[in-house]
């Protein structure tokens, strides 16, 4: 089961206000694709909110925009900042990336983001999303959220 971050964020508002906050705080995250032998992948990527949707877009013929073709799955962490503070928490989120082709979404997304072109877009479809936090100095506190699912929340000391 999938979701579109619309979906999401209908379901968990205050999850998906974090979530975009911790994104928007930084400009390039850490996204993970898997290798044509499916060994895991890191690369740098700026993402977008927008039209309620997360995308995912990159350069054409680079080696995440041809891992996403190969296999659809990926996993994305919001730039944590400087030192380890965290301020706002870990955020992750995990799902598949379906490549966007119809230009009249494309053209959409140019004129509100102006991206270098030519480029690949993806627009994701969410299969998971934590958020992990340290509360009252005490608690290592992980918040889940999984499509139709309310979001979990445990705590370890």
């Amino acid at each position: 089961m999938t979701a579109s971050w619309a979906a999401f964020a209908a379901a968990e508002p205050e999850l998906a206000k974090v979530a975009e906050e911790r994104f928007a705080a930084f400009t390039h995250h850490v996204l993970a694709t898997l290798r044509k032998d499916g060994s895991p992948r890191t690369s740098g990527l700026e993402v977008r909110f927008t039209g309620g949707e997360l995308w995912l877009g990159m350069m054409p013929g680079s080696l995440k925009a041809r891992d996403l073709h190969r296999d659809p799955r990926f996993s994305l962490q919001a730039n944590p900042g400087e030192g380890t503070g965290l301020g706002g928490g870990d955020v992750r989120i995990a799902g598949r990336a379906v490549e966007v082709d119809d230009p009249e979404i494309k053209g959409a997304y140019v004129r509100e983001v102006e991206p270098p072109e030519p480029f690949h877009l993806f627009r994701t479809e969410l299969t998971e999303i934590v958020r992990t936090y340290i509360e009252d100095d005490t608690y290592l506190v992980a918040q889940v959220w999984k499509p139709g699912e309310p979001v979990r929340t445990l705590k370890r000391t």
